[in-house]
Formats: C-alpha cells, structure tokens, sequence
C-alpha cells in the first residue's frame, strides 16, 4: 500500500493529466512509457519512478516540484494562468516566471515596510 505522499503523487499526476485534456495513451506515446504503467502509477497501485516523473512533468509543463510538494489547492486563477501559460514560447513563459517571482518579492518587501515599528512611527 502506498503512503500518503505517494498517493498524493498519484492523484497530482492523474489530476493534471485530465486537466490538460490527455489520454493515458498519448502520454504513453510520447513518454515511452507503457499505457498501462500510467494507468497503474495514477491508481497508487506503482510507484513512479524519477526518471519517469521528470518525462511526464516535461510533458504537462509542470516543475517536478508541483507534483512532490505538500497538498496545494490550485485556486481557479492559478488553473487559468497555467493554461494560458502553455500557449506561450518558452522565453515568454520564462518572462511570466521572473514577472511572477517580482510580484512575490514585491508584496513580500510591502508587506514589511508596513509590519515593521518603523513604518508607523
């Protein structure tokens, strides 16, 4: 029996391969890895192997981190922007990423300018 991890996994990689509108077979196609071995890892009854999940997250354009990362519930935003994101070159997508990491550091440092005893004073 798996463990909880490991069915998370399962559920993340099965999730986003429905969420992009692929069937097991063209992920087996373009993986080179057996339809029913896809079949088997997304029903927690294989572990996938590393060699395998850095071949599907290539394929669904996620980090392989997206899939081993705690439980994270996408928000419809984040589902939307993911999908715009697979319709742009790869700069492009490059460029959303250091826009993204910008806003993160951005709201970050607003967020202590008005935390800190200074900024009230």
């Amino acid at each position: 029996m798996l463990d909880e991890r490991q069915r998370l996994l399962a559920e993340r990689l099965q999730r986003v391969r429905e969420y992009l509108g692929l069937s097991q077979q063209f992920v087996a196609d373009h993986t080179d890895i057996p339809r029913v071995a896809i079949s088997a890892i997304e029903n927690g009854k294989r572990k996938v192997e590393a060699i395998e999940l850095e071949a599907l997250a290539r394929l669904y354009k996620y980090p392989v981190s997206h899939f081993l990362d705690g439980a994270v519930e996408e928000s419809a935003s984040i589902r939307a922007l993911a999908r715009e994101a697979t319709s742009l070159t790869e700069r492009d997508r490059e460029e959303v990423l250091r826009f993204a990491q910008f806003l993160k550091s951005y709201g970050r440092s607003r967020h202590e300018e008005t935390a800190s005893p200074d900024a009230h004073a």
